[in-house]
């Protein structure tokens, strides 16, 4: 591992240092991580993916890649903040170009009374709290934990498994679990909103 330089902010050796215990597998630093990052780089998708739902999949996405390539941040080479936001970038134009190869079909504006939950649930994920994987950091007892992930119904545990134990793209565990490339965003959004609320109660009760 390169050793930060010196004229690095305190923001920048933060940063650094979360990423190479994230290099080890150290789940508690990637959910630290994503708390002294995920503003930012959510940002950076905004600029280019407008949509605000589809901005959140692609920042799912952001850091499931980052947990798998954190091994070729080089400090040598660049700030940790720039590395991050070009993988950010690239993800968010990667999603422009799957957006139009693929049919149009279904709306992610709230329209019918069916849709008002999933609009209200894409509306808390977007809020300043504390997100799922920051909870995931700070929920002390594994055991809350497991309880959070057990309550889950299959199709969710599934592909939230292959999203981020298996660094799956969105598409890829579509393709893995031969389901919509929509269905499992949904399944995935929906698992990380549950996970939210539970380990909300795990930690504040």
């Amino acid at each position: 591992m390169v050793t930060a330089p010196e004229d690095w902010s305190e923001r920048s050796r933060a940063i650094a240092a979360a990423l190479a215990r994230v290099a080890m597998g150290d789940r508690a630093a990637f959910a630290t991580l994503y708390q002294q990052t995920s503003a930012h780089l959510l940002g950076v998708v905004l600029r280019i993916q407008k949509d605000r739902a589809q901005a959140e999949d692609v920042l799912q996405e952001v850091y499931v890649n980052i947990w798998r390539a954190a091994q070729g941040f080089d400090a040598g080479r660049s700030q940790p903040l720039t590395w991050l936001t070009s993988i950010a970038r690239n993800r968010a134009i990667d999603s422009l170009r799957r957006r139009q190869s693929e049919p149009h079909t279904v709306s992610t504006s709230m329209g019918s009374d069916s849709e008002d939950d999933e609009h209200d649930m894409l509306e808390e994920l977007a809020s300043p709290d504390a997100g799922p994987l920051e909870l995931l950091g700070q929920a002390a007892d594994a055991r809350a934990l497991r309880d959070c992930i057990g309550a889950l119904s299959g199709e969710q545990q599934q592909s939230l498994a292959l999203a981020f134990y298996q660094g799956l793209s969105h598409a890829e565990v579509a393709d893995q679990l031969r389901q919509p490339l929509g269905t499992v965003k949904s399944w995935v959004r929906r698992a990380l909103q549950s996970l939210k609320t539970c380990l909300e109660r795990a930690t504040t009760g």
